[in-house]
């Protein structure tokens, strides 16, 4: 069983804890080969939180392409975030969206390393 604070120091919260209870049953080149694929797959909430704001000023939905929400991304660009009220609610809620696809990446990530 490998500590996540160890292998993922950058992770906290909500993130660290799900990412822990998916580690528990590895071993320890299983949850190397886990926190390398997880670390290039995740998305740092802080850049969900910039490219939220850039939205605000120059291109809106930018954020939720990166998240893989392209329909939304796309409807956000041709409607300015839905009058901008769509990107103030994910400017207040990044962290969640942020956490919500970590998590998706995440499982999806274990399924491949535990096959």
């Amino acid at each position: 069983m490998a500590k996540v604070i160890e292998l993922i120091p950058e992770l906290q919260g909500q993130e660290m804890m799900f990412v822990q209870d998916l580690m528990d049953e590895m071993n320890e080149d299983q949850a190397r080969a886990f926190t390398n694929a997880y670390r290039t797959r995740r998305k740092d909430p802080n850049l969900i939180l910039i490219t939220c704001l850039l939205g605000l000023v120059v291109i809106a939905g930018v954020h939720r392409i990166l998240l893989n929400q392209v329909g939304m991304g796309i409807l956000y660009l041709f409607t300015g975030g839905l009058c901008l009220v769509g990107t103030i609610v994910d400017l207040v809620n990044y962290q969640s969206l942020a956490f919500e696809y970590n998590k998706q990446q995440a499982r999806e990530t274990a399924s491949i390393i535990s096959r």
